[in-house]
C-alpha cells in the first residue's frame, strides 16, 4: 500500500461480490496507485457466500440482495461504494439506499473510454457475458462509441492461468484489427494485473475498471468534503 490514508478524509468501500479472494487480492493491488497521501481510504471487501464468479445474469440477479445489505450495514462511516462486478449488479438498487455515490465498474469503464478514444472494445471472460454487455451499452445509449465485446473463453477462477495474460492480449488485438477499437476495456475485475502489459503490447489505453470506478469516487469524495468546509 502506498500513501498514508486517513479514514478521516473518507473512505471508499470496493465491493468484489462474488467469492474469489484471489480477484479481490488482484483488484486490491491494482488500486494502490490511488492510494494517496491525504486521500479517502479504500476497503475491498469480498462477499465470501457469492459464487467464485459473477458468470450468468441468475449470478447477477441474485447477487443484489447481497449487494443491497452490504450496503445498508456499512452505511455509517462510507463516503462512496463501488461494485467491483462487470455488470454492475444491483447499482441502481444500492443508488436508492444511501445518500453517498455508488459507482458501477461498468458504468464507471465505459465513460472514462469515452474521454480516451472514439471507440471502446471490451475484453469479456465468457459469450454470455458480451450479451449481457452488448444489452448495458444498447440501455446507457453508447453504441455509437462502442466497437464490440470479445470473449476470451475463461470464467472467473480461470484468469489465474499462465496463458491468461497472452490470450488477453490476442483478443484485445482482434478488437483493435477487426472490430477498430483504439481503447480497450478489462471486462472482469480480476484481468487486473494484466493491464499495464496489454497497454503495451497493443499500444491503446487499456482501463481496468475497476481502478476507473475509484478514481471517479475519490473525486467525489474530495469535491464533496471541498463542498462541506466551504458550507
Amino acid at each position: 500500500m502506498t500513501g498514508n490514508q486517513d479514514s478521516g478524509n473518507g473512505r471508499i468501500v470496493v465491493i468484489n461480490p462474488n467469492s474469489s479472494d484471489a480477484v479481490t487480492d488482484a483488484m486490491n493491488i491494482a488500486l494502490d496507485p490511488l492510494r494517496l497521501d491525504g486521500g479517502p481510504h479504500i476497503d475491498c471487501v469480498t462477499m465470501s457466500e457469492g459464487p467464485p464468479g459473477i458468470e450468468t445474469q441468475e449470478h447477477v440477479d441474485d447477487a443484489v440482495g447481497r449487494i443491497c445489505q452490504l450496503v445498508k450495514d456499512e452505511a455509517v462511516g462510507v463516503d462512496a461504494f463501488v461494485i467491483a462486478c462487470f455488470s454492475d449488479p444491483g447499482l441502481r438498487s444500492a443508488r436508492e439506499l444511501t445518500d453517498v455515490p455508488v459507482f458501477g465498474i461498468a458504468e464507471s469503464a465505459f465513460s472514462m473510454a469515452l474521454n480516451y478514444g472514439q471507440s471502446f472494445g471490451v475484453i469479456a471472460i465468457l459469450p454470455a457475458s458480451v450479451t449481457r454487455q452488448e444489452r448495458y451499452v444498447t440501455e446507457l445509449g453508447l453504441v455509437q462509441r462502442y466497437a464490440a465485446s470479445q470473449a476470451v473463453g475463461l470464467g472467473v477462477t480461470e484468469l489465474e492461468g499462465p496463458s491468461t495474460g497472452e490470450l488477453l492480449e490476442a483478443t484485445g488485438r482482434e478488437l483493435i484489427e477487426t472490430k477498430g477499437a483504439d481503447v480497450l476495456i478489462l471486462g472482469c475485475a480480476g484481468m487486473a494485473r494484466h493491464r499495464e502489459s496489454i497497454e503495451r503490447g497493443l499500444g491503446v489505453p487499456v482501463i481496468d475498471p475497476a481502478q476507473a470506478a475509484v478514481v471517479q469516487a475519490i473525486a467525489a469524495v474530495r469535491l464533496r468534503q471541498t463542498t462541506v468546509l466551504a458550507a
